[in-house]
């Protein structure tokens, strides 16, 4: 009997296994498994996605989303190889499982600015262990917005979408993929923990206003390393609350190059905190490494600051710490700013300079910096005006190594410049 009742139950499971094993595939069908199993979803298999500029991808995106992120186990969404159209995407967490998106093909936003009524084409918001991969590209096609009257002041570039946000994310990796022609940032990063860009690209014209490449704000513990930004503004901007940033292995130009700030525009402003720029190339840069907050404005904090290890090419202003940040003439200029800047050097930073201005270092005359430090600057005045100079104002800083300019050695205008 015993040996009857074993068969028996175990002819029982193994038809009972053969049931849920067909039922699993059905309910995956060719794209992949169901949603509770995770695996891999092919957005065109699956969910009849069509790489055709004129069918929107966007219900066949957020449907394999809504599957994939009720996995219990780790799931890949894939968008093949194809040009697709996408309306605009959100991708919402939190999910239950570690969940990826493989981008292949190359996905195009609406041309139109009017098509938007929210600042943003595809966003990612309140995921844990995400990855972005796949070799793709997020097209923008900013090429109207680039032209809209007044976007060269940025006066009305403030509501175009952003390419790619990433609002608090926990544990993510975008790796490998392309973001090109964004109508305004191409990557706004906010509230995030633990993420990290690696050989990502960003493309844009150098005459596109306010395309910053990565804009990280309120973030702990991203890095951005072995990318390469092409565009219109900062290639990486550092905003308020940014703190534990590891920038490395980055190639700027065209651009604004890579900048923290603007501070102390707005209230309440968290402080910046941790940021290191290491091994990174800026060529045909307005400039190099860069800080800048408003004047006349409110107070914050910048500190622990550190860049290094910088090839910088015919870089209009190489290294500038710049506290009169006044663009358009939209601020209080004569008054002084209220970030206290603290803790920074500028370090092995060399190359060539395309204007006299090398270094510039302009302090706020009431909250002056501290602790700045400049050791082995070898910065050459690549045009026929004379040779590189160094102006400091509100600052001594601390010298070593080689110093070309020598540091600190030209008087300051009366009325600095301010950058772009």
């Amino acid at each position: 009997m015993a040996l009857q009742f074993n068969f028996i139950s175990s002819m029982l499971i193994i038809l009972l296994l053969t049931i849920s094993s067909a039922k699993a595939q059905e309910a995956g069908g060719v794209g992949g498994r169901g949603g509770g199993d995770g695996g891999v979803i092919d957005v065109v298999a699956k969910f009849g996605a069509k790489a055709y500029e004129k069918t929107d991808l966007s219900k066949p995106l957020l449907d394999a989303w809504k599957e994939a992120c009720a996995s219990t186990s780790p799931a890949k969404i894939v968008i093949p190889k194809g040009t697709y159209f996408l309306s605009t995407a959100t991708l919402d967490g939190p999910c239950k499982a570690p969940i990826e998106l493989q981008v292949e093909g190359i996905v195009k936003a609406p041309a139109d600015p009017g098509a938007f009524k929210e600042p943003k084409w595809i966003a990612f918001n309140r995921i844990e262990n995400f990855k972005l991969s796949g070799g793709g590209v997020f097209d923008g096609q900013g090429t109207i917005a680039y032209k809209r009257e007044g976007c060269d002041k940025h006066n009305f570039c403030g509501s175009l979408p952003i390419n790619l946000r990433f609002d608090f994310l926990t544990n993510a990796m975008i790796q490998g993929v392309t973001t090109k022609d964004s109508k305004q940032f191409h990557v706004n990063v906010l509230g995030c923990k633990n993420i990290t860009f690696e050989h990502f690209t960003v493309s844009a014209p150098g005459e596109s206003p306010n395309t910053d490449g990565i804009h990280i704000g309120r973030s702990d513990g991203v890095n951005v390393l072995n990318t390469k930004i092409k565009t219109g503004d900062d290639c990486v901007s550092i905003g308020d609350g940014a703190k534990n940033l590891v920038i490395n292995g980055v190639t700027c130009g065209p651009g604004h190059g890579i900048s923290i700030g603007s501070l102390g525009l707005f209230k309440n402003e968290e402080p910046v905190d941790g940021v290191t720029v290491k091994n990174c190339t800026l060529t045909n840069t307005s400039n190099g490494v860069r800080i800048k907050s408003w004047p006349g404005a409110e107070p914050g904090t910048c500190s622990n600051i550190h860049f290094e290890d910088i090839i910088v090419t015919n870089v209009s202003s190489p290294i500038i710490i710049d506290q009169k940040y006044c663009p358009w003439n939209k601020c209080k200029i004569n008054e002084e700013s209220k970030v206290k800047l603290s803790n920074i050097s500028f370090k092995n930073i060399h190359g060539t300079s395309a204007l006299p201005e090398a270094v510039k270092i302009i302090c706020s005359a009431t909250l002056p910096c501290e602790n700045v430090e400049l050791i082995d600057i070898e910065i050459m005045h690549s045009g026929p005006t004379g040779p590189a100079v160094s102006q400091c104002s509100n600052v001594k800083p601390k010298v070593s190594g080689k110093q070309n300019p020598t540091a600190c050695s030209a008087p300051v205008p009366a009325n600095p410049t301010s950058t772009s």
